[in-house]
C-alpha cells in the first residue's frame, strides 16, 4: 500500500476518536473513496483493447527461375545416331545357299500314279537362299550369326555394309545354341565389342540392326521387356533376352546393341501368329555368344556343362501332396 495511503487511514482513525458514531461512519466512507482514488490515480491505466484485427501473413512465392535456353542441339532432340553409325558398318547380311532334288511332275509322288507308269520321277535340283544378319566381332573377319541360317548351305556369302561381298567358311555351327560362326578373308573390319549381358536390365533401351524381308539395313528401338525366357525353343542351352524392338525375317542373326554401343544379344527368335512382328522377339545373350566365339578361336569347340537335372513350376496341388 502507498505511504500517502497509511497516513490517510491513520488521520481518519485519530479523528474517529473525537466524534460520535454517525461521524465516524461518514469519516471511514469519505476516506475509503480517498483511498480508491488515491490507488487509482497511481497506478498506470491499462491499455485499450485495440479494436482491429491484425493483417494476416502473406506468403511471398519464391522468384522463378528463369529457364535457360538449351546450348546445344543434344539438348534438343535425343538422337541414338552416333551409336548407328559406329555399329551399323559392322551389321553384316548372310546369304546362304543351298541345293535341293524336287521332282519335275509332282503326279508321279503320288503312289496310285507310280503303280501305273513305274518308273522313277524324273528329279532336277532347286536353288534356295536364305536371308540372315551377322555381326562382326572380331577386325580379322570373325562374324557370328544363328545356326538356322546358314543350316544346310551348300555356300555362304556375306555382304558388307560397303557392299563387298566375301565367301565365307562356317568355322561352327552349334543348334544347342543356334549360334553360328564365320571366317571372311578380310582384315581392318569395325566391330562390335561384346557387352555383359548379365548386367542388363528390364526397361534398358536396346537397338536392334538388320536386315529385314531384304530391303536393307534397318534400325529398330525398343527396351528390354523381360530376361532369361527359356520357354521359346527346346534347347536345354538358350536362355534369351526378351525385347519389343521390332525384329522380322531376316533380322536373325542381326545385332541387339545397348545405347553406349555394344552387342547385348543376337536376335534369333520372334513370337507371331502371321510371320511379322508384333513386340514379341528374343536374341541369344552376348555372353553365350562370346564363350561360343572364344572356344572356336581355342580350337576348342562349343563345351557347355550339363548337370542331368530338370526342374518344373511348383503348383499348388503338388505343394499340397509334399505337405
Amino acid at each position: 500500500m502507498p505511504p500517502f495511503c497509511v497516513c490517510i487511514i491513520m488521520v481518519v482513525w485519530r479523528r474517529m476518536q473525537k466524534v460520535s458514531v454517525m461521524k465516524a461512519i461518514s469519516i471511514a466512507v469519505a476516506a475509503t473513496a480517498a483511498i480508491a482514488a488515491a490507488v487509482i490515480f497511481v497506478l498506470p491505466a491499462a491499455p485499450a483493447p485495440n479494436s482491429t484485427k491484425p493483417a494476416p501473413l502473406k506468403l511471398e512465392p519464391a522468384p522463378a527461375r528463369a529457364a535457360a535456353p538449351p546450348s546445344s542441339m543434344g539438348q534438343v532432340q535425343l538422337t541414338f545416331a552416333p551409336v548407328v553409325k559406329r555399329v551399323a558398318p559392322a551389321v553384316v547380311n548372310v546369304y546362304a545357299k543351298s541345293i535341293t532334288q524336287v521332282q519335275v511332275n509332282p503326279l508321279f509322288s503320288d503312289p496310285f500314279f507310280s503303280q501305273f507308269f513305274g518308273a522313277t520321277p524324273e528329279m532336277r535340283q532347286r536353288v534356295q537362299q536364305s536371308l540372315g544378319s551377322g555381326v562382326i566381332v572380331r577386325s580379322d573377319g570373325i562374324i557370328v550369326t544363328n545356326n538356322h541360317v546358314v543350316q544346310g548351305g551348300s555356300e555362304i556369302t556375306v555382304a558388307l555394309s560397303d557392299k563387298r561381298e566375301f565367301k565365307a567358311k562356317v568355322l561352327e555351327a552349334d543348334p544347342r545354341t543356334d549360334l553360328a560362326v564365320l571366317k571372311i578373308d578380310a582384315h581392318g573390319l569395325p566391330t562390335v565389342p561384346f557387352a555383359d549381358s548379365d548386367r542388363v536390365q528390364v526397361g534398358d533401351l536396346v537397338l536392334a540392326i538388320g536386315d529385314p524381308f531384304g530391303v536393307g539395313q534397318t534400325v529398330t528401338m525398343g527396351i528390354v521387356s523381360a530376361l532369361a525366357r527359356t520357354q521359346i525353343s527346346a534347347g536345354n542351352y538358350q536362355f534369351f533376352i526378351q525385347t519389343d524392338a521390332a525384329i522380322n525375317p531376316g533380322n536373325s542373326g542381326g545385332a541387339l546393341v545397348t545405347t553406349d554401343g555394344k552387342l547385348a544379344g543376337i536376335n534369333t527368335a520372334i513370337y507371331s501368329r502371321s510371320g511379322g512382328n508384333i513386340g514379341i522377339g528374343f536374341a541369344i545373350p552376348a555372353n553365350l555368344a562370346r564363350r561360343v566365339v572364344e572356344g572356336v578361336e581355342g580350337g576348342q569347340g562349343v563345351k557347355l556343362a550339363w548337370i542331368g537335372a530338370t526342374g518344373q513350376p511348383v503348383t499348388s496341388d503338388i505343394a499340397q501332396s509334399m505337405g
